[in-house]
């Protein structure tokens, strides 16, 4: 039978070689890139949550929950009971400055503010500010990954600050798949990753702190459900761990409950 393979013999050397690197460069661009996980939910358990709270900033440690909250005249910090929703204690910001992230680093809360370029520190046990910082960009999410404070601006940079002098350490670009990831609002450092909130949308983005890519997305669609929702702005915004417990805690700005959730591959 003759073959119907095509003849190749005649062609030089030079043109063979050619033909053959040109398919292989080929090739890889034909392979489209991997997809970026993404994780449903379980919800394990809820409770209460006030529905009045702003939440901008939350942080689980020790047995003790702790909360950040915006809006002009409504910003503060507060110590909350996980199981009833109940505000333990409360310090409010002044009139001037809309509340933002929070993060517990060495028994000191760090608050950020949006736009008035400062952030506050406390002392976790009797909220009496012990300190300020201040920084050129809007403050949005805070969180720590025991060595350093981890801030967001909104857009697609996380900078890493040193926890003593508040200077940028570094600083790393958010990215899935090439495109960049921007509105990084609250943060929350949990097994060697960061998670973060995407302002006005009901996903989180599970960032690797060494490059910025995302690793993994959860995507939260249903977990409040509609009629417990009471404006526009009631989005998810709320990212804790409780490591004792292994459990991920999540809520929103004036939400009703917070969750316990549980992650599932989808």
């Amino acid at each position: 039978m003759t073959s119907r393979r095509p003849c190749l013999a005649w062609l030089s050397p030079l043109v063979l070689l050619t033909l053959l690197a040109c398919r292989n460069e080929r090739s890889p661009a034909s392979t489209p890139p991997a997809a970026t996980p993404v994780f449903r939910f379980d919800v394990v358990q809820s409770w209460p949550h006030d529905p009045n709270a702003y939440t901008q900033g939350l942080v689980y440690r020790d047995g003790r929950l702790f909360e950040g909250t915006g809006l002009n005249g409504q910003s503060g910090l507060r110590e909350v009971e996980l199981e009833t929703g109940a505000v333990l204690r409360r310090h409010a910001l002044e009139r001037q400055y809309f509340g933002e992230g929070i993060t517990l680093f060495k028994g000191r809360l760090y608050q950020l503010t949006w736009r008035s370029h400062v952030g506050f520190i406390y002392d976790a046990t009797t909220f009496q500010q012990v300190g300020r910082f201040e920084y050129p960009t809007e403050g949005w999410g805070l969180t720590d990954d025991g060595t350093s404070l981890i801030m967001s601006d909104g857009s697609s940079t996380l900078r890493f600050l040193d926890p003593a002098t508040l200077a940028v350490q570094r600083s790393i670009r958010v990215t899935d798949n090439g495109r960049e990831i921007s509105q990084l609002n609250e943060l929350e450092f949990i097994k060697g990753e960061i998670y973060a909130n995407v302002y006005m949308e009901n996903d989180i983005a599970r960032i690797d702190p060494a490059t910025g890519k995302v690793t993994g997305w959860i995507s939260l669609s249903g977990l409040l459900p509609p009629q417990d929702r009471t404006g526009t702005e009631d989005v998810l915004n709320g990212i804790a761990y409780d490591a004792a417990r292994d459990r991920l805690l999540v809520t929103g700005k004036r939400w009703p409950r917070l969750f316990h959730i549980r992650l599932v591959p989808r």
